[in-house]
């Protein structure tokens, strides 16, 4: 597979808990491709990875996959709750910009504000 749908798949083992960056992505697969752990193909103007007999070996002895780690201990139910608000509120809040008056704006950026303000107080252990 070519970068972006790597990441795209760790992206979804992890559940959406780690989303390596191109920066970080890309320098890797350099790397692993100069240590013959990964061998690249062009096709269709992408570049194409796949693991060599040495890759195999390696990622075989290795420790567990980083998507692995990084999905461990996730509520994940809880998780969908909270990327549910969040989806919600910025729904909501698009909605208002687009189709609302000035003063309707304004009100509305007031509540996103304080709502920000609210959740680092959460933290403090303030009410």
């Amino acid at each position: 597979m070519h970068g972006y749908e790597m990441i795209q798949e760790i992206a979804e083992r992890s559940g959406g808990a780690w989303k390596p960056s191109p920066g970080s992505v890309y320098p890797t697969l350099q790397l692993l491709e100069d240590e013959g752990l990964i061998s690249s193909a062009s096709e269709g103007g992408k570049k194409l990875f796949s693991l060599t007999e040495a890759g195999r070996t390696a990622a075989d002895e290795g420790p567990d996959a980083p998507w692995e780690e990084a999905g461990r201990g996730v509520d994940w139910e809880t998780l969908n709750e909270i990327r549910q608000a969040g989806f919600g509120l910025m729904e909501a809040f698009g909605q208002v910009w687009k189709t609302g008056s000035k003063d309707q704006r304004e009100k509305a950026v007031t509540v996103i504000n304080d709502a920000r303000k609210k959740l680092y107080l959460i933290l403090a252990d303030e009410d």
